[in-house]
């Protein structure tokens, strides 16, 4: 007989871990084993990564959660390989080789491709992706053979480093590092990079070494994680406020605090500011003021947001470690 499965009693836990997502694990898979690691009640992540895609994946706990989309929208920073002369079915090392071609391009053509897909571009979704069409993921379609109509979106290509490149030998290929807007698939610009060479080409690596503010410097990993004692796992956090980095900040009074905390706005001589990360006075006396949540500034008025529960902030205080670096 199987012995029965220990129960995970879950508790409150808020903040961002900032994970080095391995490779072989949906974004979704190690969200979970994290969640479970932590004992969390609940949890996302901001913005997924492909099983063969490894590197930064800010996983949000608790409060955190409600802050999550404004990092969905925050520009990626990639590093990749281009393996030229093969295309894939799927357009990384997953797919079966449908395509072989001769590479005949020079360093000079290479350089020259490269910059024609710098600044915004339109890019038509790739077959093997999560967006969806009419309720039904596109890899669904994929899996059972079927292509459909996908409309070109455009995204912008901020910086393009070629950091090497071999075009003879058995697997000629360059390597790149790609910032890029939100959306951008890099299977897609790895194929037209090799379509714009002549020669087609596919992804066989991707790392994503940075979104938005977070680098890879800062991430921990699964194993590390799993390795740490109970309490040493939550120290890892870092304050919910980190989704907010590059907000305006506006701090109330204990009065204005509450009545922003019901969804009154409030007037003050601010400037007008799309985004305002906004503090009050602490629960339990600490002097570190308390995250009420977000807003903006339009005429002098202070307009809620996102906002966060009293029983959210109460826990944020009693349950937080000091704020990570």
């Amino acid at each position: 007989m199987h012995a029965p499965r220990t129960r995970v009693q879950r508790r409150p836990v808020h903040g961002v871990l900032l994970l080095d997502k391995p490779l072989g694990l949906s974004s979704n898979q190690a969200l979970q084993k994290a969640k479970w690691l932590l004992r969390a009640e609940k949890a996302g992540h901001t913005g997924t990564l492909d099983p063969l895609a490894s590197g930064v994946l800010p996983l949000c706990f608790g409060a955190a959660t409600k802050f999550s989309q404004m990092h969905l929208d925050a520009d990626k920073t990639y590093e990749t390989t281009v393996r030229l002369g093969q295309k894939t079915s799927t357009g990384d090392a997953e797919g079966d080789v449908v395509q072989t071609r001769d590479v005949t391009c020079t360093p000079g053509q290479v350089v020259e491709a490269l910059d024609g897909f710098m600044g915004p571009i339109s890019q038509v979704p790739p077959m093997h992706s999560a967006l969806k069409k009419d309720g039904k993921a596109l890899y669904e379609y994929a899996r059972e053979g079927e292509t459909v109509e996908r409309e070109p979106r455009q995204v912008v290509i901020h910086d393009l480093e070629l950091l090497d490149m071999r075009l003879s030998g058995d697997e000629p290929q360059i390597r790149l590092r790609v910032r890029c807007s939100k959306g951008t698939y890099i299977r897609t610009l790895g194929e037209d990079i090799g379509e714009a060479l002549g020669c087609g080409g596919h992804l066989t690596s991707l790392r994503r070494i940075a979104t938005g503010a977070f680098n890879e410097s800062r991430c921990t990993t699964l194993q590390a994680l799993e390795a740490l004692e109970e309490g040493d796992r939550l120290a890892l956090l870092r304050p919910v406020q980190t989704l907010l980095e590059g907000h305006a900040v506006v701090t109330l009074g204990t009065e204005d605090a509450g009545r922003f905390l019901s969804g009154l706005r409030r007037r003050g001589d601010w400037a007008d500011c799309e985004q305002v990360a906004v503090f009050g006075p602490s629960l339990d006396d600490s002097p570190q003021p308390a995250l009420l949540g977000t807003a903006h500034v339009r005429a002098g008025e202070l307009i809620p947001g996102r906002l966060l529960s009293p029983n959210d902030i109460r826990q944020i205080q009693e349950t937080s470690p000091e704020t990570a670096t």
